[in-house]
């Protein structure tokens, strides 16, 4: 585990480290929580039989490994992250489903050269939005697809048009200050906006650059939490919530009870269930 640090020396979210570890000791909570997402993604993208396709911080593997069986025996999928947990977990998850067309690797996508490059498509569900280099990550990223291939990223809207985050983000603030957000710093919303996410597309060598809005829901700690389990899974596994560290048990406990509160006026059979929305944002390699 890398050191814990306060929250005002936080920069970005460390996933080779400690967001890496947390994802993995919650991973399927975290994968039913966004699995409406992914599955909305590969929709969107349209993958076809015969491509070559390189998914980027596929985590768990998750997305990487249906983007395989899309493609077929003809194509291949590679998923690249940061964290050697993850991809550790991505690769005993895609042997335990036989999926052959599928490999992994441990690597920065901001700087590797995968081998296999340059591929037909670039995918990416949530994680495209931490790079301390945007626009040296997104050439980085422009410089693995062939001419004219296609990148599809799942990225979140702003957080006024995310319920989960805002009934969080005030129930923390009344317990710890929060700092006030960066516009585009690294983190889960650094490519909310449109206006800012076009051109930097555009500077990296992409074309064509088109936004689709996905609204639905998501369940809060995965499917079948109740409000006390979603609460605790908030407290435990979201970045956010490492603000409350250095404040204690006394302050820690309270906030919970107030966010199995918030839940329980979402809770149905399915779990806790709060509006949610992401950008689906396609663009090419060079103009079509």
């Amino acid at each position: 585990m890398s050191e814990r640090k306060r929250p005002e020396q936080l920069q970005g979210e460390d996933w080779a480290g400690e967001m890496g570890e947390r994802w993995l000791a919650s991973i399927d909570r975290f994968e039913a929580m966004i699995a409406p997402v992914g599955a909305a993604l590969i929709a969107h993208a349209g993958f076809r039989p015969g491509e070559r396709v390189v998914d980027i911080g596929c985590g768990g593997g998750v997305t990487t490994t249906e983007i395989a069986r899309a493609v077929g025996p003809g194509g291949e999928a590679l998923g690249i992250d940061i964290s050697p947990g993850l991809i550790a977990e991505a690769e005993r998850r895609a042997r335990a489903a036989a999926v052959p067309n599928v490999r992994f690797m441990v690597a920065d996508a901001a700087t590797v050269r995968p081998q296999g490059s340059p591929f037909d498509r670039l995918a990416s569900r949530f994680g495209s939005m931490f790079f301390a280099d945007p626009p040296s990550a997104f050439a980085n990223l422009r410089a693995m697809l062939r001419q004219g291939g296609r990148a599809d990223l799942a990225v979140w809207a702003p957080p006024s048009e995310n319920q989960w985050i805002g009934g969080m983000m005030a129930i923390l603030g009344r317990h710890v200050e929060l700092p006030a957000p960066v516009p585009h710093a690294p983190g889960p919303f650094a490519l909310d906006d449109p206006d800012y996410v076009r051109p930097l597309l555009a500077q990296a060598g992409f074309g064509t650059i088109e936004f689709t809005l996905w609204r639905g829901d998501q369940l809060i700690g995965g499917a079948g939490a109740d409000p006390d389990s979603a609460a605790s899974f908030v407290l435990d596994a979201l970045s956010f919530a490492r603000a409350l560290d250095e404040k204690g048990p006394e302050v820690r406990d309270r906030a919970q009870r107030e966010l199995a509160g918030l839940f329980a006026q979402h809770h149905s059979k399915e779990g806790v269930r709060m509006g949610a929305a992401a950008w689906l944002v396609t663009a090419y390699a060079g103009e079509r």
